[in-house]
């Protein structure tokens, strides 16, 4: 039975919380340090399955106000597809009018998350 900590700071809300996650044969067994239910689910699939949000800005042609919009993962994305995901935008270029929450790249990396814009241009 191989027993591992692994220590953590939760990024779910703004206490950033020192948790610690004991981790059995694979399985997170207990996690300490946090101070709401959000921390232990934090470090639980941190420790299994690593996600993120995936942030970044395209070009936009046609606008006389911006040169370049702000855009965002709708929601998380595999820690290993980050990578794949910033390559997916490298190609791409926006034609004005962008909207907020227009999507800009449909399930991105095939994981069933858009990319959206994040202002208006």
């Amino acid at each position: 039975m191989a027993t591992t900590e692994q220590a953590l700071i939760c990024i779910r809300c703004p206490r950033g919380c020192n948790l610690v996650a004991t981790v059995v044969d694979g399985e997170v067994a207990s996690v300490t340090g946090n101070a709401c239910k959000r921390g232990e689910t934090y470090a639980r699939d941190e420790v299994t399955h690593p996600m993120r949000v995936v942030t970044s800005s395209v070009p936009v042609d046609g606008s006389d106000l911006v040169h370049m919009v702000s855009v965002r993962t709708k929601g998380d994305v595999p820690k290993g597809s980050m990578s794949g995901v910033i390559d997916a935008l490298r190609g791409v270029r926006l034609t004005a009018p962008v909207r907020i929450g227009d999507v800009v790249v449909p399930d991105v990396c095939g994981t069933g998350v858009d990319v959206v814009a994040t202002r208006n241009a």
